[in-house]
């Protein structure tokens, strides 16, 4: 069976993994110096939370519409990382005049990179890739930013390192198979071809000791500075499938983990998340500047 994201866009894991997609990618652009972005399980791209599929799941009415919602409501300022994120939604969804589109993580990068950036987005279901294809030539973003249909793992081995040897690679497996030693695999050849590269991966959280066991075998023989950020709507061990959002970072930009505690706590808030939030270092040398 094909995973389709449409029935999970907008959910609070959604809400939480394109904030700090977001997050980095502003943190990237501090410097002049171009860089690539490279989405390794890019999916559709874009999704109508209007729609019959989104609408039957209902998960973005605890993610990105809770969020607006709270938002509004507060009246309060938000944490800046909150505030992009918000701000890059309203801006897309004016410009193509349709408020109930979602972009996913290849269409809000897309919107961020200047002129000197690039990125390559990769999806392996070829209807998918054609999807991907025809958002960004709707809403063009085009514009340095290339589809790939194939196998995401695979292009990390040809796409390494980027010219400008500055990069952010985000892995976003759908997790209906079992993801954990292709994507350990995978994330060690990374870092051997791009040792600096930035790598972030999403993951799931059901139950945290789980968790626990599984970042240890796939960060194992990691040398790299790695830090997680997990946000858990629900208590980490409650009945529900999906509890939280977690995010496996190697070589973080500079202070990012400062800025992770910035937003998370908010995040929590706005959402009414009862699982907290989290910043934990799993190798602990911090990175430079």
């Amino acid at each position: 069976m094909q995973y389709r994201h449409v029935f999970h866009a907008g959910n609070f894991a959604d809400v939480h993994k394109h904030i700090a997609l977001l997050d980095l990618l502003a943190a990237l652009k501090q410097k002049a110096k171009g860089f690539l972005y490279l989405d390794t399980h890019a999916g559709e791209g874009l999704y109508d939370l209007a729609g019959r599929d989104a609408r039957h799941s209902g998960e973005s009415g605890e993610g990105i519409a809770r969020l607006e919602a709270a938002a509004t409501a507060s009246g309060e300022p938000l944490p800046e990382a909150i505030s992009r994120y918000l701000e890059a939604l309203r801006a897309f969804r004016q410009a193509q005049g349709a408020p109930g589109l979602y972009p996913g993580s290849p269409l809000l990068a897309a919107a961020a990179l200047r002129d000197v950036d690039s990125a390559v987005c990769v999806e392996s279901q070829a209807p998918a890739a054609r999807a991907l294809q025809r958002a960004l030539e709707k809403t063009g973003a085009t514009r340095h930013v290339r589809v790939v249909h194939g196998d995401g793992y695979r292009e990390l081995k040809s796409g390494l390192p980027p010219p400008t040897r500055r990069g952010l690679i985000l892995i976003d497996p759908p997790y209906e198979t079992d993801e954990e030693k292709p994507l350990g695999l995978a994330l060690q050849d990374g870092l051997a071809r791009f040792g600096t590269g930035v790598f972030a991966v999403w993951y799931p959280i059901k139950r945290r000791q789980d968790g626990e066991q599984w970042l240890a075998r796939v960060t194992r023989g990691i040398k790299r500075p790695t830090l997680i950020a997990e946000f858990c709507l629900n208590q980490p061990d409650h009945a529900a499938g999906l509890n939280g959002s977690g995010m496996l970072v190697v070589n973080p930009p500079w202070q990012f983990d400062d800025r992770l505690a910035q937003w998370q706590p908010a995040l929590e808030r706005l959402l009414g998340a009862r699982g907290g939030s989290r910043v934990r270092w799993l190798v602990t040398e911090k990175p430079g500047a």
